[in-house]
């Protein structure tokens, strides 16, 4: 456990740090509150095609959701199933594992993030590098009106809100064709997942909250992004 602790830490927890106070120094009015935006934009743009990957395989799903259906109501075999749904991936080149892959490589990352975002930056300077050091004028009131060491409610609401339509654009994109159980996991989640944010929000920094509301916005943009292309092509063809 501890190795994989130092692993984390090494990898993941002290770049995102140093990554972030460094920002800090170099951004006008050296405000936290951008240099939080800035960075999970940074990497967002970084894991962006992990991501893209991941709705790719999502829309590719769902347009051959009715031939996985009709395999459905073909057989109860599962074995039977299990090979139809692996000759139908393998025709249109889907790999349904690859999203799976991608949260599964980003989850370290998002923890890391998070972190880093919830603890006082001057409390961890053991963890910045030699050569990176806090600037003595760093201002943690985000624009001058939202102190990011103590929850706000606002910016609370924001990210609940930006959960809650990025979770619906999400669920709106994935086959349903898994089973009406699953489906219907999923409308709870659209719910219950930002309820989850909010309650996160009123216990944690507000740079938390800030920091998921900046995840948030550019997940809707990319999804935004991607369904006007895919909607280009479909008319096109």
């Amino acid at each position: 456990m501890s190795f994989l602790l130092l692993v984390y830490n090494e990898i993941f927890y002290k770049p995102l740090l140093n990554g972030l106070v460094f920002l800090t120094t170099i951004l006008p009015l050296h405000d936290l509150g951008l240099a939080i935006i800035l960075l999970t934009v940074i990497i967002k743009i970084a894991t962006f095609p992990l991501t893209h990957s991941m709705m790719k395989t999502q829309k590719a799903m769902k347009l051959i959701e009715p031939e996985i259906k009709k395999i459905y109501a073909a057989t109860k075999n599962k074995e039977e199933q299990a090979r139809a749904l692996t000759e139908i991936y393998k025709q249109h080149g889907i790999n349904p594992l690859s999203g799976f892959s991608a949260l599964l490589i980003q989850f370290p990352l998002l923890l890391a993030l998070f972190q880093v975002f919830k603890n006082d930056i001057f409390s961890n300077q053991q963890y910045l590098y030699s050569f990176i050091k806090i600037s003595e004028s760093t201002n943690t009131v985000f624009l001058g009106l939202i102190s990011l060491g103590s929850p706000n409610s606002a910016v609370s609401f924001l990210a609940a809100i930006s959960q809650y339509l990025q979770m619906k654009l999400a669920v709106s994109t994935t086959p349903s064709s898994a089973g009406t159980g699953a489906a219907e996991a999923q409308k709870v989640m659209i719910y219950v997942l930002p309820v989850m944010i909010l309650m996160i929000g009123f216990s944690m920094p507000a740079a938390v909250s800030l920091y998921w509301t900046a995840m948030n916005v550019f997940a809707i943009i990319h999804e935004a992004v991607v369904r006007r292309k895919a909607k280009k092509a479909g008319a096109a063809s």
